[in-house]
């Protein structure tokens, strides 16, 4: 089983990536959430000089946010610095788009964008709509150096229900998921399984991917700690921030609310409905997204939120549960390192030992 990294990209995520890279990691995967953190290409390009066998990967772009000519031309351009070494990881949008008050873009979108930028980096001369135009377009200069379009760039997609698992299958990508326990992880992938068995493709052949956020607990440690908050707390308040999207907008919450936390959650869609400026109570809600607990959201960040959405254990109990997705079948377990929390790297990294 593969140990990756995923960010909110920074400037300087080089230094972690790095980082990461000695320890043995396998893959990092950069965050494209615009209106929260730096631009993952920016990033991905310093960490590809400075990086020498580690994969870099989008996770997730989301292709209302680019257009695919200029997503096809940056992966070109990266596999140029990094040969053999990038991913095209793709989702219909969540962080990216809620924090500028949108809902996910339809999947049929998602495809058709994929076909753009995979026919591109294929040599393909294919046709695409610009502002209401259809028109053919392709790389002109692939031969000069410039971009790399003869290694591959493997695709990966974010896909959390029946339509997009099956579009996984059909299209033979890697698969990403994110959740917070195992019980969920498995039968999302027993899920998979069927989809893409479904769709005549080898099981041998899936590359199943499982983010998360966690920390490594101490012996004792309590799941409220401060460093838990840090590092755990922020996937905990993803759970908040889909109630009040819910609440606010009538967006599908996908995620789902563990009993023992419904009191918080209802507490925390109440206090959301003070934010301002009115119509646009997405930018409070979601500032801080994947990053940090904001000081108000702390009361209803509980000990058992965390519990329940992440994994934070003893590094005996993580070493278990991480044991148990691998039998499973997953083939990559990718933890989140929060802002400011980068030596967490440290800790994840000796769990990595024990399935080298």
């Amino acid at each position: 089983m593969e140990f990756a990294i995923a960010m909110a990209t920074a400037a300087d995520a080089w230094k972690l990536v790095q980082r990461a890279e000695d320890l043995g990691f396998s893959n990092a995967w950069f965050y494209d959430t615009q209106m929260l953190s730096a631009d993952c290409f920016v990033a991905m390009g310093a960490a590809a000089v400075k990086t020498e066998r580690i994969r870099l990967g989008t996770g997730v772009l989301i292709p209302s946010n680019r257009i695919a000519p200029v997503t096809a031309n940056a992966l070109a351009s990266l596999n140029q610095m990094a040969p053999g070494r990038i991913d095209f990881g793709v989702g219909t949008g969540f962080t990216g788009r809620r924090a500028m008050g949108l809902g996910a873009m339809k999947l049929a979108d998602m495809e058709d964008y994929i076909r753009v930028v995979r026919g591109l980096l294929e040599g393909e001369i294919l046709e695409t709509e610009f502002e209401g135009q259809r028109r053919k377009i392709k790389f002109l200069n692939p031969d000069l150096g410039l971009i790399n379009t003869e290694d591959p760039i493997p695709l990966h997609i974010s896909a959390y229900g029946p339509r997009s698992r099956a579009l996984v299958a059909k299209l033979g990508a890697g698969w990403l998921n994110f959740v917070g326990d195992v019980d969920t992880a498995v039968a999302s992938l027993e899920e998979m399984h069927k989809s893409w068995a479904g769709a005549g493709q080898d099981l041998n052949e899936l590359t199943a991917t499982e983010f998360a956020l966690g920390c490594v607990l101490a012996d004792g440690e309590p799941f409220d700690s401060p460093r838990a908050i840090a590092q755990a707390g922020p996937r905990a308040a993803v759970v908040l921030h889909r109630a009040a999207d819910e609440a606010i907008a009538g967006w599908q919450n996908s995620s789902g609310i563990p009993d023992a936390a419904a009191e918080a959650v209802a507490g925390y869609v109440e206090h959301v409905m003070s934010y301002e400026p009115a119509d646009a109570k997405y930018l409070e809600n979601h500032r801080g997204h994947l990053m940090f607990v904001k000081p108000e959201e702390r009361k209803y960040v509980t000990a058992e939120l965390i519990r329940d959405t992440s994994f934070t254990a003893t590094e005996a109990e993580l070493k278990n549960r991480i044991g148990d997705l691998r039998d499973a079948g997953y083939t990559q377990f990718t933890i989140q390192i929060v802002p400011g929390q980068e030596d967490a790297i440290e800790d994840w990294g000796r769990i990595r030992e024990a399935f080298a």
